[in-house]
């Protein structure tokens, strides 16, 4: 039997949108097609379980029937042969189909719930909305998901990466706002060097792509890859129900089933708490939270008690229409003694007065900041400004202490394209640089904490760094060689012209 290729699953996930194209907007697109995926790969892989038990000589009733026997426990009203058979009403049978998927397996409760395949405002009238969905039942039912129709492991979660980056960029903004380029994800991942046995957590995860990466990156050190049990703790929190659900799915389908993703606003309701309601500590946290976010929850931050903000703003409270620092800050409230973030942020961070200004002070007199990684423009769907990592650490090296890395990679990627791309050049020459501590003029520095005093707390980068493109030196010989040329066809311009005007008798 051929194999699925990961580039064949790819054109057929994304040959889906055809049937949808129209009907919806282009941002909803990843809400079902994404559901189907997930759909149907539980299908397919319970049925090949199932099978698999029955040529073990488990009775069919049994391989069918008992949970037990199943990773994931499909109903018969959700499995893809009863699926395809719908004709009527299909919305509302998907609907019914995944509520009996989760009441069957708690794992998954509030994942597909969230779809709503029901629904006339995304799949516009009853006959166009039947005719899409029977569409789609049909484009999936032309491929199989088990684990032996796969020419590769994780290609699902690959496939589902896919699909996440191009609607991302198909979407706009709006896409912006779950996605964050795999590049840049893997630069911060490497920057931050999670190790076996650590706890990570994204506190706005969106996708969940950070999580997922930095269990591949832990799992190549232990020789695993991912869908074999890996030595690592995963938690994330997503305000976005719809996000949250992808990334659920997304977790899911990479093999990640431990990961504890909560749903929530993690600055007004943090809810990744241990057993005496505390903020859970970690080793590393990883980020790529919403820039300068507008209400993002003063008010509830400024609340009476240690609980009501759980202490995660005693640097100050960040002004009520920029909440880059309130972020910050509570990354840097669930860091361990040993811990460190990397988090991207806007460039204002680095220089914006009042509230900023005095949140930064305070990190900066209490050595908190490690490195400072500006980042090429045009890297992030929806957006092209630049921004920075920023690497935050709760015990620097002693050769760290009272410093700061300042690292000008804005011309670091390959611009040629729509985006731009860091590619594994770039991302090696920014991450040896960063961890052998390498000034390189114009490129790296390590500045001094008496010398940001002297800058009254600005980390503006290229206070520190010439970022200015240098000037070609000049080729003195050359440019003159190119003067007298000029001079001598004005010259010969200028004789031609009194030839002819003589000629004409103008001149005696």
């Amino acid at each position: 039997m051929e194999k699925l290729t990961r580039d064949a699953l790819n054109n057929h996930l994304w040959r889906a949108a055809d049937y949808l194209r129209g009907s919806i907007d282009s941002s909803d697109y990843k809400v079902y097609i994404l559901g189907f995926l997930f759909l149907k790969r539980l299908s397919d892989r319970f049925e090949e379980e199932a099978q698999e038990r029955i040529r073990d000589g488990l009775p069919e009733d049994i391989a069918y029937n008992d949970p037990d026997e199943h990773e994931f426990f499909v109903p018969e009203r959700a499995r893809w042969d009863n699926i395809k058979k719908t004709t009527v009403e299909i919305g509302q049978s998907l609907n019914k189909a995944c509520e009996a998927l989760e009441d069957a397996n708690p794992a998954i409760e509030g994942v597909l719930v969230n779809i709503d395949f029901n629904s006339e405002s995304r799949l516009g009238d009853p006959k166009n909305k039947e005719v899409v969905l029977a569409g789609l039942i049909d484009h999936f039912s032309r491929i199989n998901l088990a684990n032996r129709s796969l020419s590769e492991p994780d290609m699902l979660g690959r496939a589902y990466e896919y699909l996440i980056e191009y609607f991302a960029d198909d979407a706009g903004k709006k896409g912006g706002e779950f996605y964050t380029p795999h590049q840049v994800v893997n630069l911060i991942v490497q920057l931050l060097n999670p190790e076996p046995g650590m706890r990570i957590c994204d506190p706005t995860c969106g996708s969940g792509g950070m999580l997922i990466q930095c269990a591949e990156y832990v799992g190549s050190k232990q020789g695993k890859r991912l869908g074999e049990a890996i030595n690592v703790t995963l938690h994330g929190q997503e305000r976005n129900l719809g996000t949250w659900a992808i990334a659920k799915m997304n977790l899911l389908l990479h093999g990640l089933r431990d990961a504890r993703i909560e749903k929530g606003d993690t600055i007004r309701n943090p809810r990744l708490l241990d057993g005496d309601g505390n903020l859970i500590l970690y080793d590393r946290v990883i980020a790529n939270p919403p820039f300068s976010l507008d209400k993002w929850g003063a008010e509830e931050a400024s609340g009476e008690g240690e609980k009501a903000s759980f202490n995660r703003f005693k640097y100050g409270i960040p002004a009520k229409n920029i909440g880059d620092y309130a972020f910050v800050q509570h990354m840097l409230a669930t860091l361990n003694k040993d811990g460190m973030c990397g988090v991207v942020m806007p460039h204002g961070v680095l220089f914006r007065g009042s509230g900023d200004g005095r949140i930064r002070k305070a990190l900066l007199e209490e050595d908190l900041i490690e490195a400072i990684i500006g980042l090429p423009e045009n890297l992030f769907a929806g957006t092209g400004i630049p921004a920075i990592v920023l690497i935050l650490n709760r015990n620097k090296a002693p050769e760290q202490q009272g410093n700061i890395f300042f690292v000008h990679a804005a011309k670091e990627a390959d611009d040629s394209g729509k985006k731009a791309v860091l590619t594994p050049g770039n991302i090696k020459t920014i991450v040896d640089t960063y961890r052998e501590r390498i000034e390189t003029e114009r490129f790296s520095r390590i500045v001094p904490m008496s010398e940001v005093v002297d800058n009254e707390f600005n980390l503006n980068i290229s206070r520190y760094i010439d970022t200015l493109e240098p000037e070609k030196p000049i080729d003195v010989k050359a440019e003159l060689g190119k003067l007298w040329a000029a001079e001598k066809a004005r010259d010969d311009a200028e004789a031609r012209m009194n030839e002819l005007l003589k000629e004409m008798g103008y001149v005696g």
